[in-house]
């Protein structure tokens, strides 16, 4: 990110977890120019995390807001795309890793299927706009549809994983402009790892005669 901080302001919102070191690494993201560090103090998760993060830009006067995950896993230079989707007016903008001009890299493919077959589906025919991948969280959203009292993202009812996909499907139903932009996604080898969607693995038991050996 540390290039694209030349033209962007990055803001850090740590979800302020066991793993969490930043806070003792000011003077490091002081020198990669990220120009603010949030650290989240409740026990609540992703959402309540967004939460903090839109509140601070609104307060700051921001006009639009881009979110990415802090996994290094996706492609930042996409960036600059989402900016001009939001100077073109649009209000939110769904990264994706499955439409012309996206790649999906090393993809799980228990999540691949998840996403494909059952989550953006889902997502699609409740909000009325067609999502090709709507677990991403590389999105844009833009000042008016977060401060719309009638989307009231800030509400603490949002604090685990439901705000993602709430906004998802109420700026459509609001008639807000929405779009989707490909993006770069990169699993690592060791991908189970690293993803929340965990494979639901089969072990047979054992057989009769290794019951009675046992």
């Amino acid at each position: 990110m540390q290039a694209i901080a030349q033209d962007i302001d990055v803001i850090v919102a740590d979800s302020g977890g066991t793993d969490s070191f930043l806070e003792l690494e000011i003077d490091f993201l002081k020198s990669v120019s990220v120009r603010t560090l949030l650290i989240k103090q409740s026990k609540s998760k992703l959402s309540a995390q967004m939460r903090m993060a839109f509140a601070y830009a609104m307060l700051q006067n921001y006009e639009g807001i881009i979110t990415i995950d802090g996994n290094n896993q996706d492609d930042p230079t996409a960036i600059y795309a989402f900016i001009q989707g939001l100077e073109q007016g649009c209000d939110r903008i769904q990264g994706s890793r499955f439409i012309k001009g996206a790649k999906a890299i090393n993809s799980p493919w228990y999540r691949y299927l998840a996403i494909r077959l059952i989550h953006a589906p889902l997502i699609s025919i409740s909000a009325g706009f067609r999502y090709t991948d709507s677990t991403n969280l590389f999105c844009a959203y833009s000042r008016r549809l977060l401060l719309d009292p009638r989307v009231a993202p800030f509400r603490n009812i949002f604090s685990a994983y439901e705000l993602p996909d709430y906004l998802a499907i109420r700026a459509v139903e609001l008639g807000y402009l929405i779009k989707e932009l490909p993006v770069t996604r990169r699993y690592q080898n060791k991908a189970l790892t690293l993803s929340k969607v965990i494979p639901i693995l089969y072990k047979a038991a054992p057989n009769k005669a290794s019951r009675m050996k046992s």
